[in-house]
């Protein structure tokens, strides 16, 4: 779940600006609908103060920490889907833009054929071709003069017919332009919310955990080392490594080999590499790597990759946690898998069944 591309590429951004300019101007156009005015983001608001249980329970803070980073992780999914989004609707306002600037390019060459011809008939007195080909005693002349006056009409007519077009189809881009504005803001303004969200979590979580002594800190660490191995071995005496024997494919392969190349590289939210890592980050990074695009957020991968049975899961498969899938690892084999997990946490291989399994997917398939 990440950062990613962070920002628009300085090209976008000034076609963006274009195609505002231009679904206004001149005579161009038709009114296309109003650009709607950005929003400016508010400010975050002041990191919601949280304080420690009585008598400093330490599972209470566990569970208290695991809610709040949990809060962060769904953020993050709501993030990178915001930002993929703000990239796909940014690039689609550049192609409009860019086709506004070719169709206008195109109008005002039309324009300068018409007014030459224009130009052309005034400089011969005003008279039309047929009238002076009627005062014309050359009767050769008069033949050739006719084909001559029905091409130049159907030329004419052809480039009338063109502008008719061209001012149509200018008009058009207009409006998706500003329909495709609205769109982008929107997925910015999520895309900014999400970001507040996740910062207000983090900061609620790191404000939690500096309350803690060093002694505690050590024990809390222990307390999570603790709920994972229980959560692992219970998942582990199910029997259910006894009905798991799927081979990786090559590309699942390469994708294993990826993923735990990274392994002690940081989280950070919404990074997709190639230092810092979300889950989902590590997750599309590992199978772009074999070759296979996948969506980019847990959730995403979740939707739109095939499912299968964890009784059939193999190596390169994708493991999805919680109910919400808001977390999502790799299975590597033996019941294992590797995944990035927090913030505050690096890349690290882990059992499968540490946390609450949701189900598993499997990219190429």
């Amino acid at each position: 779940m990440g950062v990613g591309k962070r920002s628009l590429i300085a090209t976008a951004v000034g076609l963006v600006c274009a195609v505002t300019v231009l679904g206004g101007a001149g005579t161009a156009f038709a009114s296309p609908a109003p650009t709607p005015t950005p929003t400016p983001t508010p400010a975050p608001t002041t990191t919601p103060s949280v304080t420690l249980p009585p008598n400093k329970d330490l599972e209470a803070v566990h569970k208290k920490l695991e809610r709040l980073y949990h809060d962060a992780a769904v953020a993050t999914d709501a993030y990178n889907a915001a930002e993929e989004q703000t990239e796909r609707q940014s690039a689609e306002l550049v192609d409009l833009a860019r086709e506004i600037v070719k169709g206008q390019k195109r109008l005002a060459e039309l324009k300068d054929r018409v007014g030459a011809a224009a130009r052309a008939q005034y400089r011969s007195g005003g008279l039309p071709p047929e009238a002076r080909l009627w005062l014309s005693g050359d009767p050769q002349a008069w033949l050739e003069g006719v084909d001559r006056i029905r091409q130049g009409q159907k030329a004419t007519t052809g480039m009338l017919a063109e502008m008719a077009r061209t001012q149509q189809d200018l008009e058009l881009y207009a409006r998706d332009a500003s329909a495709q504005w609205a769109k982008l803001e929107t997925s910015r303004k999520a895309k900014a919310a999400a970001q507040k969200q996740i910062k207000q979590q983090i900061a609620a979580a790191e404000q939690l955990e500096s309350q803690l002594q060093k002694k505690e800190k050590e024990r809390l660490a222990e307390l999570e080392r603790e709920a994972a191995a229980k959560a692992q071995t219970s998942w582990l005496s199910s029997g259910i490594l006894d009905d798991i024997d799927g081979s990786a494919t090559a590309q699942g392969k390469k994708a294993v080999e990826f993923a735990t190349a990274q392994i002690g590289k940081a989280y950070e939210w919404g990074a997709e590499g190639p230092d810092t890592f979300d889950c989902s980050g590590m997750t599309s990074a590992a199978w772009a790597a074999a070759g296979v695009p996948i969506p980019r957020t847990s959730q995403q991968q979740w939707a739109q990759l095939p499912h299968v049975d964890v009784k059939d899961m193999r190596p390169g498969d994708l493991i999805v946690y919680f109910d919400d899938a808001s977390h999502i690892a790799m299975y590597i084999g033996d019941g294992k898998m590797v995944h990035a997990p927090r913030p505050g946490r690096t890349i690290t291989i882990a059992g499968a069944g540490s946390m609450p399994i949701l189900g598993v997917v499997r990219p190429g398939a």
